[in-house]
């Protein structure tokens, strides 16, 4: 025999109306767990052979301004020892004398990456416009 509520329905059957949760916390979980162990992975670099070129030879009739870094980190504009700090300042001065503001660069693979961007950043900083990339030719 059922029993007659109030209502006079048999037996007291409502709605649930709440979430069950623990399949939610389950699911973050497991994707918490593989992000974890995926993230370390994206960081890293991927080993690429950069592919080789040759360049046309500057003409040496032409006189450009050639900003060098030596081995020991010193800075020279043409053949002049400049300092990193008074770099953009003499750069600003000979970019107002002159209508091309083009300039190579030259850095020793010995400098670290560092301060080669440090001295390519004062050099665009000081109103030069093109900046040129100086290297050696391949071996044949």
């Amino acid at each position: 025999m059922a029993m007659i509520s109030s209502s006079g329905r048999a037996g007291d059957r409502r709605v649930m109306a709440e979430i069950n949760v623990t399949p939610l916390v389950d699911v973050m979980l497991v994707l918490l767990i593989i992000f974890m162990v995926t993230a370390p992975m994206l960081t890293q670099g991927v080993d690429v052979n950069l592919p080789r070129a040759s360049a046309k030879a500057l003409r040496s009739d032409e006189e450009r301004l050639v900003i060098t870094v030596d081995a020991n980190s010193r800075v020279f504009l043409g053949k002049q020892p400049v300092e990193f700090n008074r770099l953009g300042g003499a750069l600003r001065e000979i970019v107002a004398r002159r209508s091309d503001r083009q300039v190579y660069f030259r850095a020793d693979r010995a400098v670290p990456y560092g301060f080669v961007v440090k001295v390519i950043a004062e050099v665009r900083n000081s109103g030069i416009e093109k900046l040129g990339m100086v290297t050696e030719p391949l071996e044949r």
